[in-house]
């Protein structure tokens, strides 16, 4: 399957809420450190990130760390300074999406690191900043998934 990859996420209800979307659909969780928020055991029951039953969680110290240890096929950013829309992207399993911090997005140097095909942007109206986080890694994940033909699914 794919690898969704949270780099230094902050709001801890975004990530449960992500981590029980990959405990749904198979698509592996890796966040990037640091993390606004803490990952002892009271600290994420409180969030309602206590979904590691569904889905392991693999945590890195920065993204070079995840590249070598996941050595995805290929590396998507998904951001709103994307070149082109989600849907028109063709995801292939072994990809890694990667998402920015909620309040701030993926730094611009790896984002342009890329070439435009791999910097996907979900569409939205002129007016909008940007999409809450666990629905933008929802969009994404879903038509991924639905490319692959709900691999896995019942």
């Amino acid at each position: 399957m794919l690898d969704i990859v949270l780099y230094q996420p902050e709001i801890p209800p975004n990530t449960g809420n992500i981590i029980r979307l990959c405990g749904n659909t198979g698509f592996r969780l890796h966040l990037i450190k640091p993390l606004g928020f803490s990952l002892d055991e009271k600290s994420v029951r409180r969030a309602g990130m206590d979904y590691s039953e569904l889905a392991p969680v693999q945590i890195h110290e920065n993204l070079d760390a995840y590249l070598q240890t996941a050595q995805p096929k290929r590396v998507l950013a998904c951001t709103t300074k994307g070149a082109q829309h989600h849907h028109k992207a063709r995801y292939e399993k072994g990809d890694a999406l990667i998402f920015g911090p909620e309040t701030r997005g993926l730094p611009e140097a790896f984002i342009f690191s890329l070439p435009p095909e791999q910097r996907v942007r979900i569409p939205m109206l002129p007016q909008s900043r940007s999409m809450n986080l666990s629905n933008s890694v929802a969009v994404l994940v879903y038509e991924a998934w639905r490319q692959l033909e709900f691999d896995g699914a019942v």
